[in-house]
């Protein structure tokens, strides 16, 4: 029931990505064939099995030349756009599902396989848009909040030298010992439900 959220969540958060960097003047991922909605650009084998039997996983990283980019904060834009892609994601599909469950309050087991396939990857994505948001390196949030320590070459380095380690080590220990060491949950129900009962579907 998850595969379909996963799969549509990460081939627009990766386009999205692609998309930005090429708008920002950086032919790279263009050159690489990234913008597309084409889901075997995007998909890494390796992260998506992780995805699968470990719950966390990656996609492919979308690549682009700093030096092409017309202004040096457009790093930060393309960081963005990849939460920002799943966060409009999240409520197109929930506008479809309170829709949806509105003019037709009851439903045979078709309508009821794809209501919840719905609702399942509309919590994917707002999840894809706030865990992508933890300034942890490789996440997109540590673009977006640690761009302007760039200047300060030690401390950037050492940060993307063990903050990967850092995210990794708290992913492993959070399926290891059930204990969740990255209490994202909360907010993503927050946002998902808050957002389907503004439009009446809770």
């Amino acid at each position: 029931m998850y595969l379909p959220g996963i799969i549509l969540g990460l081939t627009i958060h990766e386009f999205s990505h692609a998309w930005t960097a090429h708008l920002s003047g950086d032919p790279t991922s263009k050159e690489q064939g990234r913008i597309t909605l084409n889901p075997f650009r995007h998909i890494d084998a390796v992260g998506f099995i992780f995805l699968l039997l470990a719950g966390f996983g990656w996609a492919k990283p979308v690549q682009f030349n700093e030096h092409n980019l017309r202004r040096k904060s457009d790093v930060i834009k393309i960081a963005f756009a990849g939460p920002l892609s799943n966060a409009l994601f999240a409520m197109f599909l929930s506008v479809i599902f309170a829709f949806s469950v509105n003019i037709s309050p009851s439903y045979n087991r078709t309508t009821q396989v794809i209501l919840e396939l719905l609702y399942y990857a509309i919590f994917i994505n707002w999840g894809l848009f706030i865990f992508n948001l933890i300034p942890l390196p490789p996440l997109d949030g540590s673009h977006i909040f640690f761009y302007p320590l760039r200047r300060f070459t030690g401390l950037y380095d050492a940060l993307y030298k063990y903050g990967s380690l850092v995210l990794f080590g708290l992913l492993i220990a959070t399926a290891l010992t059930k204990i969740n060491f990255l209490p994202v949950a909360g907010i993503i129900r927050f946002f998902a439900d808050g957002f389907l009962s503004i439009l009446g579907a809770r």
